[in-house]
């Protein structure tokens, strides 16, 4: 994971480049040695998380007076892009507990809920998760059915979720509920759900092309009894919780990608001086070294824009239709990066002896999760006509 060639400076300051620096060497003795295993078994693997804690990354975005490392979104960034380089897979499940569940908590919680929660999912001896999709909702998040009803001091929900993230891993889970059927959007409400409830459990875990070992599943709510003091947010108010933190996340899932196209480098340039054809190597040929231009500078434009976003959100300037317009950029370009990098390696691209092809797999989910390309673009064209009207 050391680049053979000389990477652009991005001009970040020294914490950043020091935090770079050190999660790219653990990941590149920790995590990247098991990445094919970790594809190959599809096991989560929950030694790492502790690790990860013991780093401070868990707890990247919130405040050091919460127990957090109090940096940012950049940074969340940089070290979701470097996990992402040794594990797609293993990134993506960082992504999931670090901005989805614990970002998510950081940002609504109250002051005793974050209190009671955050400590033990900053330190990694829980894992977290975010609850949005059902199996008749995804894209249309809002027809969700999973129903909350209130009796008493808890609420009582009955329902499903479905291709959740940590899933059959996760010790604290943010859930939203229809708490107000008859009232669409307006009466959603967000609730932090624990493992150990009753009337919670999950279904199997999903068999995924891709992202194996970043464990997914279906969640079944069977008369689950929840506080109401584990309402996130305000009653009926769980869209408010839900949007506070999506450009957040579009942003920094966006690493990924980010992560992906450079693990991929890692992969062509080396092979292209070693693999001889003609009496020479490869690399000396000007359409291998023309695919390999298209793959640097896609690479290098992708990380500008994420770099630019995430600074612009720790600045208070968040965009709706830059945090989406990022994630839709980055992931369709690593899709192709991936591609790129199999027909370079030609019939070693194709085998699994080489990582090329799980680079491919798991670059694909991010045209599919956290809003598809196909809602990113109709959110960024909305965005564009209505600020100009």
């Amino acid at each position: 994971m050391h680049s053979p060639y000389t990477p652009m400076d991005f001009g970040l300051d020294e914490t950043l480049v020091m935090l770079r620096d050190q999660v790219n060497a653990f990941a590149r003795g920790e995590i990247a040695p098991r990445a094919a295993e970790i594809d190959a078994n599809n096991e989560f693997p929950n030694d790492l998380w502790q690790k990860f804690g013991d780093m401070g990354l868990l707890g990247i975005t919130v405040p050091e007076e919460d127990g957090g490392s109090g940096m940012g979104y950049l940074a969340h960034c940089i070290a979701m892009e470097e996990i992402s380089r040794a594990s797609a897979s293993v990134a993506l499940s960082y992504g999931a507990h670090s901005n989805l569940c614990v970002n998510q908590i950081k940002l609504n919680a109250s002051p005793e809920q974050k209190a009671k929660y955050l400590p033990k999912l900053i330190s990694g001896e829980h894992v977290g998760a975010l609850a949005m999709s059902e199996p008749g909702a995804g894209s249309d998040v809002v027809s969700m059915k999973l129903r909350a009803r209130k009796d008493g001091d808890r609420y009582i929900l009955n329902g499903n979720k479905m291709w959740i993230t940590n899933g059959p891993d996760a010790d604290v889970l943010v859930v939203y509920a229809k708490t107000d059927p008859e009232a669409g959007s307006k009466g959603i409400t967000a609730f932090i759900i624990e493992k150990g409830f009753k009337g919670f459990s999950t279904a199997q875990k999903l068999d995924k092309l891709g992202m194996r070992g970043s464990n997914t599943c279906e969640l079944v709510f069977e008369d689950c009894e929840v506080p109401t003091e584990n309402v996130l947010g305000e009653v009926n108010r769980g869209v408010r919780v839900l949007m506070s933190g999506l450009d957040f996340e579009r942003t920094v899932l966006a690493a990924g990608p980010i992560g992906i196209m450079q693990a991929a480098m890692d992969v062509v340039v080396p092979y292209i001086h070693e693999r001889k054809q003609f009496n020479q190597s490869i690399g000396e040929f000007q359409l291998v070294q023309g695919k390999l231009a298209d793959m640097y500078t896609t690479l290098n434009a992708c990380r500008a824009y994420l770099y630019t976003v995430a600074a612009a959100c720790d600045r208070g300037q968040s965009s709706r239709k830059d945090a989406a317009g990022v994630i839709l950029y980055c992931a369709e370009k690593a899709t192709q990066v991936a591609l790129d990098a199999i027909q370079l390696l030609g019939g070693n691209g194709y085998i699994n002896e080489f990582p090329t092809g799980r680079l491919l797999r798991d670059a694909k989910l991010y045209e599919i999760g956290a809003g598809t390309s196909e809602i990113r673009r109709m959110l960024i064209g909305r965005e564009l006509f209505n600020e100009s009207r």
